[in-house]
């Protein structure tokens, strides 16, 4: 049963990304040229595989959204990190899925104490900043680091700066989900 259900999670990704990974959000990048950098870039970091994994599938949810372009352009925030989140846990561990459900708010609580890092946003993450309730307040701030997986999604996030590169060469997405099959939930 549990190779059924990790076999069954990992074509499930291969499929989303065949169907939309060649989807752009704004960022000049498509979203598996997003996922592989990022996941690149949590690779050179020396991240673990399961942090590997959460910044490879971090933007899943904008996959899973029915028009996560056009809620863009109408500024509303598609939540596809709780949407994406919620999608991973069918078959992840909380190692995977929850950096993701916490990455947006680590883009807020990074606005907040790091000013550097607000400036150095890219035009389409301050657009988004702005629709998902702009930087974290100081009480906000402090509750955040207190929550399981904030370290891992602040890191997830640094990395979702740097995975904008149209120029960047990646491993393929099968290698990256090689790597995923390490975080994939066992069934009891």
């Amino acid at each position: 049963m549990a190779g059924n259900v990790n076999k069954s999670g990992l074509l499930a990704l291969k499929a989303l990304f065949q169907k939309h990974g060649g989807c752009t959000y704004g960022e000049g990048v498509t979203q598996i040229e997003h996922a592989l950098q990022c996941a690149v870039a949590a690779q050179a970091d020396g991240a673990m595989p399961c942090q590997v994994t959460a910044a490879l599938l971090h933007d899943v949810g904008h996959m899973l959204h029915e028009d996560a372009r056009q809620a863009l352009l109408d500024r509303v925030d598609d939540r596809h990190e709780a949407l994406g989140a919620s999608w991973l846990k069918q078959w992840f561990v909380d190692e995977v899925s929850m950096p993701v459900a916490l990455h947006v708010e680590a883009k807020r609580y990074l606005c907040h104490v790091d000013p550097g890092y607000h400036s150095g946003l890219s035009p389409v993450s301050q657009t988004t900043l702005a629709m998902q309730g702009g930087p974290m307040t100081a009480e906000q701030a402090q509750a955040f680091r207190l929550r399981p997986f904030a370290e891992e999604a602040v890191a997830v996030r640094r990395w979702d700066e740097i995975g904008k590169d149209p120029a960047a060469v990646t491993p393929s997405l099968d290698y990256f989900l090689e790597i995923a099959a390490r975080g994939l939930r066992t069934a009891p």
